[in-house]
This record gives structure tokens, sequence and C-alpha cells, in this order.
């Protein structure tokens, strides 16, 4: 008798013996044992003669039948075994080897039983670095397998869990590489099939006579119920269920990686470093925000009871990261001004409001009052560590200005910081037309002269990209003191920059930075203040959080008389109907903006190839035409648009690869109404201030943010006349389609700073290298009432124990030390 008709005799063996435990009731075979006979009758004909009717037996007639089939099967072969030589016990003095030490929370994660070579690069490619790591690597949904029921209760179409005893488990192939694995399953009330597809290696895994928990959806096939491709475990295999018979995390992977390794990596670590968490909370905060305890969260945030319990641990873990994130801030915030050192400058001269007097325009309420909370602090030798932000157009870079001439007339030193080349240009621009001085150009060195009074105020600008005989200059003007006032992009933080009475330090668009490279700044010279701004509107959680170090001042009122800006979007077919109303508007004596996203046209392929039936690429001429996006670049939109569409008016272009004579000189022509429409890439986002422009057309605003949409839309807008923003874009796709929609519906730039943040979510929304945040696990950066409340601990911890030396506050001393140390590098 061949093996594999000893396995099937074994297996019929194994069948009936079921069938009798279960009282004879045709249920351990899926369809029942009559299938069973139909398909092998061949083989055990020579055992069960003409297999017999059994489902139409009376119960009496089946005990007997079975148990006659049962004395005839021959006995299981006896396995065969190789007679094991014996040797020679040798002689060892040495000691067995200690058993690992305990795994501790900061260990490398190699450590940690279950990691490989092999996925030892996948793991960090996912961040987890650590155990703590691995602790926080916090699942993304769960699979409710909680419902464990009875094979004869299953339901079609349900997630649900059995636990069986494995009688049958089989293999069968696909091609030389792919092959299933096919088991049977059975209780005490029936059987059911299980089938896993590509997994045919389970047959070395699962066994006759296992217990076993299956957990997923019940499907059906021919009328039975089956489980195809399901989670399974073991019984007894180790303590606590994983994988099955449970809410089941489900976590975050990259390719290589799989869900039941990771999930057994993760609960190794968290059994063996649970008991090791300690909690730093303070029990009087525990208790007023009705938190639970470390253990608790850590433990039910991986392997909840409930939804609820798994909430619980969310809420608890999100308020730590709020927490230690704003204990942070507010600690640096609080060392900054306790070192003081800082330069008290006299804000009351006259030439300031002189200043103030001489601006075609009068101050809004709000810069009044943002002006003077600035002048109030820079009054004082305490460096001032300020936030101004306000919407678009309100006129915070006067404000900036201002403070920026009190250190000058001081005689001291200002810088603003800018993210790009293109910003610093235009607030060189913006900076010297305020102050109402004559550019001067010596070669390619930007140097602007400016006589106020009998003043002489210099304002320079210091970029990367220029020579290194132009750079060098710039360096040793600055360091003499010769320039009072520098604008610059990074190259203002290189330690080869000296400005030694720099008193005070204007960061622009502070997103765009970290925290570490604002600090950098404030380390040229003296102690300077520190005035931080933001173009789009800081939303209120961060505000609280990422920023919760400065001090806020914020514009919140619009100059009088500037109308509502009217935003639509329009549709490509309509691009006619737009060229007409810009026209209309031109001829009514006003200008237009035409903004596109790049200098040069650029082709976007949209969609793989188009395949007919048989998979051959099917694509004619006009079907590629239709499948390619154009996107416009303001050089062609320029000739175009010249020649085509407005032939018979006044175009300018400008662009990010212009010089700053270029540049000027057609920013002059526009604002002095010599263009009537202005083709531009992006450079028109910040500091454009025409009030005659009434229309700001952007083609391809599905390119841009929320940010950068409302910053171009507050283009127009700032003079007496109605405004209009049109939105272009030829296939938005759904996301952008929703920006376009959002853009058309708020015109409140805090709102859509809000709804921004919503949609991206912090890390994109703040730029993932200069964010200064650490990466949120559990957190949520718009949860503002999470924020208050963590926010609201702090300062009463701080407020009772600056130093954190109480006993109470002794651990959480130990664990913010950790944190921060961990995330130094991030904040850089």
């Amino acid at each position: 008798m061949q093996d594999s008709d000893f396995q099937r005799i074994a297996a019929f063996r194994r069948i009936l013996g079921l069938e009798r435990e279960q009282g004879f009731e045709d249920r351990v075979v899926i369809g029942g044992l009559d299938r069973f006979l139909d398909q092998w009758s061949a083989q055990l004909s020579s055992i069960i003669g003409s297999p017999p009717n059994y489902s139409s037996m009376p119960r009496e007639e089946r005990q007997r039948w079975v148990a006659d089939v049962l004395d005839r099967l021959p006995a299981p072969e006896p396995q065969k075994t190789e007679p094991r030589k014996a040797e020679p016990r040798k002689k060892d003095f040495r000691r067995d080897p200690p058993p690992p030490p305990p795994l501790k929370i900061d260990d490398d994660v190699s450590k940690v039983r279950g990691v490989t070579n092999s996925n030892l690069p996948k793991l960090q490619h996912l961040g987890l670095e650590t155990v703590r790591d691995l602790l926080s690597h916090f699942p993304i949904r769960y699979n409710d397998f909680s419902d464990i029921r009875k094979i004869e209760d299953l339901e079609w179409g349900k997630k649900q869990t059995v636990l069986g005893t494995v009688s049958e488990i089989s293999q069968s192939a696909f091609g030389s590489k792919r092959s299933s694995a096919h088991a049977v399953l059975s209780d005490s009330t029936g059987g059911v099939r299980v089938t896993w597809f590509n997994q045919g290696y389970l047959v070395n895994t699962l066994r006759p006579g296992m217990k076993l928990f299956v957990s997923g959806k019940v499907g059906e096939f021919r009328n039975n119920l089956l489980f195809q491709n399901p989670e399974y475990e073991i019984m007894g295999k180790q303590g606590d269920l994983v994988h099955t018979g449970r809410l089941v995390p489900v976590y975050s992977l990259v390719e290589g990686l799989y869900q039941r390794p990771v999930r057994g990596i993760i609960k190794r670590a968290l059994d063996a470093c649970l008991p090791r968490l300690e909690e730093y909370l303070p029990e009087d905060v525990l208790h007023r925000n009705g938190l639970l305890g470390i253990e608790s969260a850590f433990s039910q945030i991986h392997y909840p009871d409930s939804f609820g319990a798994a909430e619980a641990a969310r809420q608890r873990l999100a308020f730590d990261e709020l927490f230690l994130l704003q204990m942070t801030v507010l600690r640096r915030r609080q060392a900054w001004q306790e070192l003081g050192g800082g330069i008290a400058l006299d804000v009351g001269l006259p030439e300031l409001d002189a200043f103030v007097d001489s601006l075609p325009f009068s101050f809004t309420d709000a810069q009044k009052r943002a002006t003077d909370e600035i002048l109030s602090d820079i009054q004082t030798a305490r460096p001032m560590n300020r936030l101004l932000e306000g919407d678009v157009g309100s006129g915070k870079t006067v404000v900036a200005a201002v403070a920026m001439l009190a250190a000058v007339l001081n005689g001291y030193q200002a810088a603003i910081l800018a993210p790009t080349e293109i910003l610093a240009e235009q607030h060189f621009l913006t900076i010297t037309r305020l102050l109402r001085g004559e550019g001067s150009k010596d070669g390619s060195q930007y140097i602007a002269n400016i006589q106020l009074g009998e003043r002489e105020v210099t304002v320079g600008l210091l970029l990367g990209s220029l020579s290194k005989r132009v750079k060098d200059d710039t360096r040793l003007m600055l360091a003499a003191g010769q320039i009072d006032i520098v604008i610059g992009t990074h190259a203002l933080i290189q330690e080869s920059v000296d400005i030694p009475k720099l008193a005070l330090a204007v960061v622009d668009e502070l997103h765009r930075f970290g925290v570490m490279q604002r600090f950098a700044l404030r380390s040229r010279g003296t102690r300077p203040h520190m005035l931080v701004m933001s173009a789009t509107p800081i939303p209120r959680s961060l505000a609280l959080t990422v920023y919760g170090e400065l001090d806020v001042s914020i514009i919140d009122e619009m100059p009088a008389g500037r109308p509502q800006i009217v935003t639509r979007y329009e549709r490509p077919e309509r691009r006619g109907v737009v060229y007409k109303f810009v026209r209309s508007q031109v001829e009514a004596g006003r200008q237009a903006f035409m903004v596109v996203p790049f200098i040069e046209e650029s082709e976007i392929k949209v969609g793989g190839p188009i395949r007919d039936k048989g998979g051959q690429a099917r694509l004619t001429e006009g079907e590629q035409e239709r499948r390619t996006k154009f996107v416009r670049g303001a050089v062609n939109e320029y000739e175009r648009l010249s020649k085509e569409v407005f032939p018979e008016l006044r175009l300018g272009l400008l662009h990010g690869l212009m010089s700053l004579r270029e540049k000027e000189e057609v920013m002059d022509k526009f604002q002095g109404g010599e263009l009537d429409i202005l083709v531009s890439t992006p450079v028109v986002e910040v500091g454009i201030d025409v009030p005659n422009a009434t229309v700001m057309v952007i083609d391809g605003a599905d390119r841009f943010g929320l940010a950068q949409l409302h910053q171009f839309r507050g283009r127009v807008g700032r003079g007496r006349h109605e405004s209009y923003c049109i939105l272009l874009a030829d296939e938005p796709g759904e996301s952008a389609l929703e920006r376009l929609k959002l853009i058309e519906n708020f015109r409140d730039g805090f709102k859509l700073a809000d709804k921004d943040l919503e949609l991206r979510g912090a890390g994109d929304y703040l730029g993932t290298r200069q964010s200064g945040v650490p990466d949120m696990k559990a957190a949520n950066l718009t949860d503002q009432e999470t924020a208050k409340r963590s926010r609201s601990e702090c300062e009463n911890i701080l407020r009772l124990d600056p130093g954190l030396v109480k006993e109470q506050h002794r651990k959480l001393a130990k664990r913010l030390a950790e944190y921060e140390k961990t995330v130094t590098a991030e904040m850089s």
C-alpha cells in the first residue's frame, strides 16, 4: 500500500471517529459523508464495498455501519525511524549561556524576537528603530473578530470567529509556484470548509486534530458556508489571542511586511515592556482629565477590550503627545525669557511717527493694536518672541517695517529671513518702496540707500545665488554695520554671516522654517527681539501647540473700503467667456493678473494606455491628445495671449528667472498703469499691491494649495472697485476640486487655514522637515479641545514648579528629558 493510501485511510478514520463523537449527525463533512464516499469510492471499495446512501440511513444503522468499517480499516502504518547510534558523551566544562537580558523600552528594535535581517530594514523604513517606536506604532483600525460562534450558528456575510478541530488539511497546486491550503474545521455542531489561497505552506503548520480559532467574513460556495483567507490561531500556542477572537489590530505596513509577523513582534514588545512603563503624569492631572493610566493606555490601544476602550486609550496617548510638545515649547520660552540680555529700544522717536504719517494710507485699528504690542515688547530688555498673523492684505509687512525702523533709529540692525529667493526679493522691493527709497545697484549687489530726514537707511539683499564676490562684500558691510536692514534667505543664518548689532529678527512664512532655524537667526550678534509672521493665518490648534512659545498679535481687520472679492471656478469650456470678462474690466479702466504654475509649458500624461479585450494597446491620435494634459507656462501663455487673445491690449511678463531689475521694471509699469494685464508665475504670491487691479485669473488652479490660492486672491480687492478671482482648471481631480470649492465658498483666511489643516494634516501643512513638530501617532493637531486642556495643565505645573524639582514632578522631568532628546533632531 502506498503512502497516499495510508494518508487517505487515516483521514477517513478521523472522519468516522468525529462522526461517532457527534452522534452520527452527518455534519462532519461539508455536503455530508456521501460526498466524501463518492469522491473516494474507487480507492476505498476494497474495504467498504459499494458506498451506502449514508444520509438516508437511520441513526442506529449509521452507528452499526461506522463501527463495522472502523473494524475493517487497516491499522495506521507505524513510523519508520532509523536506530540512533550511541555517541560517547563529550565533556563540556562550559556553562549554559545566560538568558538574554530583559527587553528595555529604549532597546534597538532588532532585540525583539521575530525581528530578522530580512524584515529589520522594512521596520526601520516605517521609522521603527526602538522598542518605544514599536509600542507607539498604533493600529490604524481594528478587525472585529469578537463574535465567537458555533459552526451551526454561522451567518453568511458577517465577520465571525469559530473554534474547532482540524479534521482535514490538504494542498492544491496552481502552476509550479502557487498553491493553496484547504481544511475542514469541525465542532460539536458541524463542520465548515476553510481555504487559504496562495498559502499552501499552511499544510506544514496545521495538523489534523489541532484546535484552531478561525476569524473572518463568512462566504458561500455551492450553498455551503466557508471561510476564505481567514485569520487563524492555534489554541494553546500562546496565552492571549492575537489574531482572532477579539478586536484585532491592523497596522500600517510597507511592501514586504505582513500583519501576522508585525502583530507578533509588537505583542512580544508589549508583553515585555508594559510593566516597565512609568506613569509620569501627576495623579491629579489624570483625575481632572479622566485619563487612563499609561499601562492601560498602551495595552488597550493595541488589544482593546472594546471600541470604547480603544478610544479611551487613544485620548490618553493623544493628550500625552500634545502635553509633551507644549511642555517643551513653554519651557523653551521660559528659558529664553529668563536669560534676558536683550536690547531695550526707544520707541518714542518722532521719526517713527513721521514715517507712519507719511504713508499713503491710514492704519486700521488692528494694525495700530499690533504695532503697539510689538513696540511695547521691544522697549524692554526681555527679548520679544511674538507671532504676527493676519489675513492676506491686512498689512503685516508695514507693521514689521515700523518695528525694524525703530531698531535702525536706535543705531541697531534688523533682518528679515524669507524661505525663498523670490519672497526675499519681493520683501526688498516692498520695504524700499515703503521707505520711499531709490534702489541703486552696484553690479549684481542689491543695495538701496534711503534718506529719512537727516538719517540715511541702507537696505541690503543677501541671496545664496549671488556670486561669491557679491556675497563676501555684503557680509563685510553687514559685519561693519553699514547695512541697517538686511533681507535674505537661509544665507542669513550661515556661520559666516555676522550681524553684530542685530536688534530685531523678522521671520516670514513661519511654517516654512524649523524651530532651530529661527533660533539660529537669534544667535547673530546680540540677543535680538524676534518677530515671526505668517502670510497664512495659523489655525488656533497650531498656535496653542507648535507655536506655543510665541506671544500672538492678530490683524483681524482689513483696510477700510476694501471690497469683497467674488471667487468663481470656471470649467475649461468657458475659457472664452473668462477672456471676454477680463477685456471688459480693462475697457472699464481696470487691470488684471493672469497666473500660471510654471515658467515653461509642460506636458503630463493622464492615465495608462487604453487596451482592447485582447490586451493590445489601442490609442488613436485623438485619444492620445485627449489623454495628454498640458500645464500652461508663463512664457508661452504670454505669447499666446498677446498675439491671439488680447492683441489690442498691453501685456507684461513676470517670472522667477528674470533679474531683480527686470522684475522691478515690469512691476513699476504695472503699478503705474502702463500695462493692462500681467502674466505671471507664482512670484506675485506676496508683496504686490496694485489697487487698480480687479481681476485675478488663476490658470491651472488645481496645481496650487489652498494657502497659495488665497494668497493670489489677495492681490486684488485692494482698491475701491469690486474685484474678482477666477479659477481655471482643465481636469481637476477629486481633492483638487474640493480645494477649488472651498476657496470659492470661504473668504476668511482663518477658516481656510483650519480647512487646509484638516485636508492635508499637520505633516503636509507644516512641511515634513521644517515643521518643528515630532511625528504625532495618536494626536490630531486639529483637536483644539485636547490642545487647550493639555496646555492648561502644562501652564499650571510650570507656574507651581518651574524647574520640575518637586517629588510629584520628578518622573515627568525624566520623561520630558527623554522626549526632548528624541525630538531635538526633528525640530532642527
